[in-house]
């Protein structure tokens, strides 16, 4: 569900400058750039809670709230969300630093599953935290 914010939630995760090279014809950012960088936000939140390595498994939702242009400064914060016996739920928000300065604006939000592995590739559980 959107909801009017006016300071991101959760942690800062990765910063991104959007590039000619990822527009549609419209000159928009494409939105499966978006949906990659939110995924890459997403693996590193859970990587770090899970120790170890995670798959994506799922995207529970995504919305599309306003464009991504070309020089904006593209921020995504994570919120891990739940944490089960192999599977984790990250909450993301992507916001856009226009023309790269302090205005910002809510561009997406999404919640993704990724399930924790050995090096295997087998699902392995995940530790409790320390």
């Amino acid at each position: 569900m959107i909801t009017p914010a006016s300071e991101p939630k959760g942690a800062l995760t990765i910063r991104t400058l959007a590039m000619p090279a990822d527009t549609n014809p419209a000159g928009d950012i494409f939105g499966g750039w978006v949906l990659s960088q939110m995924d890459i936000a997403g693996s590193i939140a859970a990587h770090e809670r899970v120790k170890g390595r995670t798959v994506t498994v799922a995207v529970e939702a995504m919305t599309f709230i306003a464009p991504v242009k070309v020089g904006d400064v593209l921020c995504i914060y994570t919120t891990v969300e739940r944490v089960g016996n192999t599977s984790i739920t990250v909450a993301m928000e992507a916001w856009a630093r226009r023309n790269r300065l302090d205005d910002r604006v809510k561009v997406t939000e999404g919640r993704f599953v990724y399930v924790s592995i050995g090096e295997d590739g087998a699902k392995r559980p995940i530790p409790p935290e320390a």
